[in-house]
């Protein structure tokens, strides 16, 4: 991991990307570092500063300016880091930002390694884990469901409700711990019926909690919808229509699409990537059967499989041999051009199969279908204004470790098993709830969740 000792820098917002870029340095010499650098306008050196305050001269460097700046500080442990802390707001030139780094990296600073002001602030007890991993989600957000989303966490709502299952569990282990040291004495009545009741809520509780981790995950990463079908049934129309603009080229030439093209939107707030692919269709043209060999290949991976027909022309029964390709639990039937005066298709054919009926180029019924997508993928927001929704895969698998713990001790204590035995899956549940908080995780996941952090962060 990092070394907690060294005085770091680093720049919080990207250089030659703005009017301003801000430098952070953390560690216990921050400001004796700063000061014999930092002058007023008269060229004084500033003796000492105010904690959060912010004052104005220059960086100078043997003599002479570097940038005109802003600087503040922040002495322990109010700051980011819980660390005596230096922002200098300086002009975004990267050549600026670089002068002004090497002038303190000479005098003894460190290049601060990703996610390691973060990390800081999580070693020195100002941050969980939990909250470190939603400060990463809430730069990494996606969509405004996204940012609330970790922001939420941020605020606490996934630690709180971890630190009261803890709550309960330490309880329930003081009481079996207190049998223990008297062997020869059984669990009372009350006491029995206190952890059983203690137990069955736990276990409801993270049954609850594990729920709403589909929605979350898709929340916070999104989903992609994939459009499949023959040449010209409107594939490249819908991606353009749901996109916004013309992404994809739309001709009435069978073929016109060749390649996988991918957009990224944001509907009903979560974020799709839209997945346009080459018309499925038999041809002796070596591109376009590679192209259509590619969309194949995405079916598997698609969280939702779109598959458009037009239904202005006769049925083409070879359609089936396509549908046999899809999972059944992530395939859309999309029958276009409802708006044409020939639409008359033959839904006793598509009876079996969710479909949706619509009319890409007027628009009509589009609105219903993404509904139907929604639907398919059961994301009807039901967690969306609960303080809690598990969006991250390690939190769900230590909540699912969690849960078997406790299941494994409700049937030891049911079957009258040792009190020993009893408190070891307890201190088991235990033991895994801390890897969300960070108490017990170990160092390589540590590693892992702070490496997926910007520098500067």
């Amino acid at each position: 991991m990092f070394s907690d000792d060294d005085t770091i820098i680093a720049p919080l917002t990207a250089p030659g990307h703005g009017a301003v870029t801000i430098l952070r340095l953390s560690g216990s010499n921050s400001l004796d570092i700063v000061l014999p650098h930092f002058f007023t306008k008269s060229l004084n050196r500033f003796k000492s500063l105010s904690s959060h305050f912010f004052y104005y001269g220059f960086i100078c460097d043997k003599g002479v300016s570097l940038d005109e700046v802003m600087v503040v500080y922040m002495a322990a442990p109010k700051s980011y880091t819980c660390e005596d802390v230096v922002e200098i707001h300086c002009h975004a030139s990267v050549a600026v930002v670089r002068a002004i780094i090497d002038v303190f990296v000479k005098s003894g600073v460190r290049i601060a390694e990703p996610g390691e002001f973060t990390y800081r602030a999580f070693k020195n007890g100002r941050i969980d884990l939990s909250h470190a991993e939603a400060i990463a989600d809430l730069i990494a957000a996606k969509s405004s469901m996204a940012s609330q989303l970790a922001l939420r966490q941020m605020k606490g709502a996934l630690s709180d409700r971890v630190y009261g299952f803890k709550d309960k569990i330490l309880s329930m282990l003081a009481l079996i711990e207190a049998y223990i040291d008297f062997p020869e004495e059984d669990i009372e009545t009350q006491h029995a019926l206190s952890i059983q009741g203690d137990c069955e809520f736990l276990l409801l509780k993270i049954e609850e909690t594990l729920s709403g981790y589909d929605e979350g995950k898709i929340l916070r990463d999104g989903f992609s919808l994939l459009i499949l079908g023959k040449p010209n049934v409107g594939k490249s129309s819908l991606l353009n229509l749901l996109v916004g603009e013309d992404r994809a080229i739309v001709t009435n030439i069978p073929g016109t699409t060749r390649d996988i093209i991918q957009e990224t939107i944001t509907l009903h707030g979560y974020p799709i990537t839209v997945i346009d692919t080459a018309g499925i269709r038999e041809s002796d043209d070596p591109i376009e059967q590679d192209g259509v060999l590619r969309a194949k290949k995405q079916i598997q991976s698609a969280d939702v499989v779109l598959y458009m027909i037009d239904g202005s022309q006769p049925f083409d029964g070879s359609i089936f041999q396509d549908i046999e390709l899809l999972p059944s639990d992530r395939f859309i039937f999309v029958i276009n051009k409802c708006d044409k005066p020939d639409f008359d298709f033959p839904k006793e054919h598509l009876s079996s199969f969710l479909n949706f009926s619509i009319s890409v180029k007027e628009n009509i019924d589009v609105d219903r279908l993404i509904n139907g997508i929604l639907d398919k993928l059961n994301l009807k927001s039901q967690h969306y204004d609960e303080s809690v929704i598990l969006s991250d895969r390690r939190h769900k698998e230590v909540l699912i470790r969690c849960y078997s713990y406790l299941k494994d001790f409700k049937a030891a204590f049911e079957s009258g098993q040792s009190d020993e035995f009893l408190a070891l899956h307890l201190r088991e549940a235990l033991q895994a709830l801390g890897e969300i908080t960070g108490e017990t995780t170990p160092d390589d996941i540590l590693n892992d969740i702070f490496g997926r952090f910007c520098i500067g962060k």
